[in-house]
C-alpha cells in the first residue's frame, strides 16, 4: 500500500496564515516509507515553507519521477497539481508545463538517481534554460527502491551496507548546477529544519531555476559506518557557509546580529539575509562558489548553505519573450492565427 488518507479532523484553535489555512491543510497522505526516511522529514520542511509562505495549495505543480523521492509529494500539499513521470524525465515535462502555464508555482521533486543517473541530461538543460521553479533533490546516494546499490551521487571511497567499497567519483550535483546556469544553488540536511526551511522558501521565490540538494540518509541501506550520507557522518562533517533568514516583501529590513555578521541580498519581491559562519564566503562568486564546493568534497566535509545566488536572474519566459497571458489560456485563433500571419513572420525573416 503507497497511499494512506490522514484523517480530516481539525482542531479549531489551529494556527492561521495570511490565506486562511492552517499547517494540516498542507499535509498529503500519511508516509509509507520507511520510518526514520530522511525524505520525509524533507516532505515536512516543504509543508512549514508554504505554510510560512502563505501559498495557496491549489497553486502549486509538483513533479516527480521515479524512485523513493518520488513518492514524497504524496505525503505534501495534498491539493496541489501533481505528476508523477518517467524515470529522469520529469523537467522536459515541467519545463512543457512551465511553458504553457506560467501562473503556477512549480516544484520538482526528484533524488539522486533520478537526476545524477538517468536524468543527467534533462537535468542539466532544465537548469541551462532557467526555468522558473524549485528542484528538490533528496539524496541519498544509493538505489533505494532497489536495495541498495550506488546511485552516481556516492562518493569515492563509500563503503556499502553489505560492505562493498565505491571505486567511481560522485557527481556533484550543485557544482553541476551552478555549471549549467542555476541562478539559485542550495544545499542542506534533512536532518536540519533550521537550516532547510527558510532555504526552501528563498528557493520557491527566487525567479528562476533554482536547485537545493538535501543531503538524505536512507536508514534501510545508507545509515550505517563507512557511508558518507549517514546521519551521524552528515552531522560530524558538516560545514555551513551561512544561515539564511527569509523575509518576504519590501519592507525596511532590521538586523538581529552584530554588524558584518549578516549580509542582506535582495531578489524579486523578497530579501534573503545570510549569517555569515565561514568568514569571506560570498554566495555571488560563481567561481569561488564551484571552488569552495571542491576545497569542501576533497577534505571530506559537506558544504551546506547558499551556496550562489545570482542577484538578477532571467528565466526562460523572459529569455523567449512569451506571452504574459499563459498559453493554456488562450484561444486557437491566438495560437494559429493562420496562413496570413505565418506568411508575414517568413517574410520578415528574408
Amino acid at each position: 500500500m503507497t497511499y494512506i488518507t490522514k484523517p480530516k479532523l481539525h482542531h479549531p484553535s489551529l494556527r492561521k496564515n495570511d490565506v486562511g489555512y492552517t499547517r494540516r491543510d498542507y499535509d498529503g497522505a500519511i508516509s509509507t516509507l520507511c520510518a526514520g526516511c530522511g525524505h520525509d522529514s524533507i516532505s515536512a520542511a516543504i509543508v512549514q515553507a508554504c505554510f510560512e509562505l502563505s501559498i495557496e495549495p491549489h497553486r502549486v505543480a509538483k513533479l516527480s519521477g521515479i524512485g523513493c523521492s518520488s513518492k514524497a509529494p504524496t505525503y505534501f500539499l495534498g491539493n496541489s497539481h501533481g505528476f508523477n513521470t518517467v524515470h529522469g524525465r520529469m523537467p522536459s515535462v515541467l519545463t512543457g508545463a512551465n511553458l504553457a502555464n506560467r501562473d503556477l508555482i512549480y516544484m520538482g521533486v526528484s533524488g539522486d538517481g533520478d537526476s545524477a543517473s538517468i536524468g543527467l541530461g534533462q537535468f542539466a538543460h532544465l537548469m541551462r534554460r532557467g526555468v522558473n521553479m524549485s528542484y528538490i533533490v533528496m539524496n541519498n546516494g544509493v538505489y533505494g527502491l532497489t536495495k541498495g546499490q550506488f546511485s552516481a551521487t556516492a562518493d569515492k571511497g563509500s563503503v556499502a551496507k553489505k560492505g562493498a567499497v565505491n571505486r567511481e567519483a560522485g557527481i556533484d550535483l550543485a557544482s553541476m548546477a551552478i555549471i549549467m546556469g542555476a541562478t539559485f544553488v542550495a544545499r542542506s540536511f534533512s536532518g536540519d529544519k533550521t537550516q532547510l526551511v527558510p532555504l526552501i522558501k528563498a528557493a520557491i521565490s527566487h525567479p528562476g531555476a533554482a536547485i537545493l540538494d538535501v543531503v538524505s540518509p536512507c536508514v534501510a541501506f545508507n545509515n550505517h559506518a563507512g557511508s558518507t550520507k549517514s546521519y551521524d557522518f552528515v552531522r560530524d562533517h558538516n560545514e555551513a557557509v551561512n544561515r539564511l533568514d527569509f523575509i518576504t516583501g519590501s519592507a525596511p529590513l532590521t538586523a538581529a546580529y552584530e554588524p558584518g555578521e549578516s549580509v542582506d541580498v535582495p531578489q524579486a519581491g523578497s530579501t534573503l539575509r545570510l549569517r555569515k559562519i565561514t568568514p569571506d564566503y560570498d554566495p555571488a562568486d560563481k567561481a569561488g562558489a564551484l571552488a569552495f564546493i571542491e576545497q569542501k568534497n576533497q577534505a571530506g566535509e559537506v558544504a551546506t548553505g547558499l551556496l550562489y545566488l545570482d542577484p538578477l536572474p532571467q528565466d526562460l519566459h523572459a529569455s523567449m519573450n512569451t506571452s504574459q497571458r499563459p498559453l493554456n489560456q488562450m484561444a486557437e485563433e491566438d495560437l494559429c492565427p493562420g496562413n496570413a500571419v505565418l506568411d508575414r513572420i517568413n517574410a520578415s525573416l528574408r
